[in-house]
């Protein structure tokens, strides 16, 4: 049974639908609305096919909202709210409502009305691609005869779910087109990705040693599929995917059996040059070419190493908002080099009371970040911090909030899995801390002396040997601890 509120949205649907009827309006249009159950701010945006801003459409005293989408290009279209993003396929004259909970994002949402059914297969097929990719690494122990008839039959087993679904619900074939890609790019996703988990960075030459037919879907792949240049499962493929190609120039001028070093110049360099040349879709070009160049710059690499790369990326990017912010992000990496004083940035406490990152630092501190959207990571980060702190007894632990949401929503987690509020905190100013502290990755942390000098810009908390990298850094520096 729809929940009454579920209800009074559908009947608004269909009031809006009802009083646009009698226009003689040729144009394909779509509905969408829906509620939002404990809304982080009181707004929806809703981007197009091409990730353009199409409007941000405010909630109603009850959390609700409705839109029409005039001289709509069917295809995916990307909705936000709170830092949480969700993809809906609209086509013409679709009339789309959900309800979701955003203590539950994925899994609490629901859509009802006409073309319903296609989005919540979406979600259905997006959700089992997300629950086996957390299962990847144990996968990628099999041997890989055993792992390639793995994933094919998981595949092909995709593949006869959907169609079933196909013989009592009939659909378009562009729906048809996505839930395919959907389920296709994911199990070549695992494909790309299995060698640098099964044969690790000191056996990666064996690459070439995989099965004949292991890669045979390659003959396959469109590098310019526009309609799902935003799509996960898509971008997953391509990211890991040229990651892998790169290797072939990679062993040309290293060792034949070196150990792999990801963070190499001239592999980097190589990801570069081959996004260049085989991707013609200057979106999926740009985004490929932005995220690759970030991955390497962001790392702890001398400032002419990130120089060097940046200019190389400059030279094949078309995006000048793309090209202005990777110019941003190595100007403040400049700044965050070792022996630079950390920078002054606005803080505030669990109690309201603001403070400036460096007078809260009295001792040797790491400090790291989360957000509010990312339930496993925050949850995951304050137990290793707890973990750190026993055997790290004089070293502070900072912990800084991302978000940009009413400070309910940041205390509310603190107080619901009762992390400790001493040391807790969240920036004055999101965007501009973000941005001067490059913190792209949340998983990102800052290592510090007692005096607020950066000891390391980027350490990862979740790395196996981020204790020793700790203890080394301690030692040398010759503080106590």
């Amino acid at each position: 049974m729809l929940h009454k509120d579920v209800i009074a949205v559908c009947i608004l649907i269909g009031i809006a639908i009802g009083c646009t009827s009698t226009k003689k309006d040729t144009d394909p249009y779509a509905y969408i609305g829906g509620e939002i159950i404990n809304p982080k701010n009181n707004a929806v945006v809703i981007y197009n096919t091409e990730g353009e801003l199409i409007d941000s459409i405010q909630l109603d005293l009850n959390n609700r909202f409705i839109h029409k989408i005039e001289s709509l290009n069917p295809g995916l279209y990307l909705l936000t709210h709170g830092g949480e993003y969700q993809t809906v396929l609209l086509e013409s004259n679709d009339s789309i409502m959900f309800r979701l909970n955003t203590f539950d994002f994925d899994e609490s949402l629901v859509f009802t009305g006409e073309g319903a059914k296609k989005n919540n297969y979406l979600i259905k097929t997006y959700l089992a691609n997300e629950k086996e990719a957390r299962k990847l690494v144990k996968y990628s122990k099999m041997e890989p005869e055993k792992f390639n008839m793995f994933v094919e039959k998981r595949r092909l087993t995709r593949l006869d779910e959907f169609n079933n679904f196909l013989s009592k619900n009939e659909e378009s074939d562009f729906f048809k087109s996505i839930v395919e890609a959907n389920i296709n790019y994911n199990a070549y996703a695992d494909k790309e990705i299995y060698p640098f988990a099964y044969f690790g960075n000191n056996k990666l030459i064996h690459v070439k040693d995989l099965p004949e037919d292991f890669y045979n879907y390659r003959e396959t792949i469109d590098y310019n599929s526009q309609h799902l240049s935003h799509f996960l499962s898509y971008n997953r493929f391509l990211f890991s995917h040229i990651d892998n190609l790169a290797l072939n120039s990679y062993y040309k001028d290293n060792a034949y059996h070196s150990k792999f070093n990801r963070h190499s110049m001239a592999y980097n360099r190589s990801k570069l040059d081959l996004i260049d040349s085989i991707v013609e879709n200057e979106t999926i070009k740009n985004n490929l070419l932005k995220y690759k160049a970030r991955d390497f710059i962001s790392h702890n690499h001398t400032e002419e190493e990130a120089e060097e790369l940046l200019s190389h990326y400059l030279s094949k990017s078309t995006n000048e908002d793309d090209k202005a912010s990777m110019e941003g992000l190595v100007e403040s990496l400049k700044l965050l080099r070792h022996g630079n004083p950390i920078p002054d940035l606005g803080i505030v406490n669990y109690n309201n009371t603001e403070h400036n990152l460096s007078s809260i630092i009295t001792k040797p501190s790491i400090i790291y970040f989360w957000s509010s959207n990312s339930k496993k990571q925050y949850r995951n980060s304050h137990y290793v911090v707890s973990q750190l702190k026993e055997k790290f007894k004089n070293v502070d632990f900072i912990s800084i909030n991302v978000n940009d949401n009413d400070d309910k929503y940041w205390k509310d987690i603190i107080d619901n899995y009762k992390f400790p509020t001493l040391n807790e905190f969240k920036f004055k100013d999101s965007k501009k801390a973000l941005k001067t502290l490059a913190v792209n990755y949340l998983n990102k942390a800052i290592i510090v002396d007692d005096k607020g000098l950066i000891l390391h810009p980027n350490v990862n908390i979740f790395n196996s040997d981020f204790d020793k990298t700790l203890e080394e850094l301690i030692k040398k520096e010759q503080l106590i601890y």
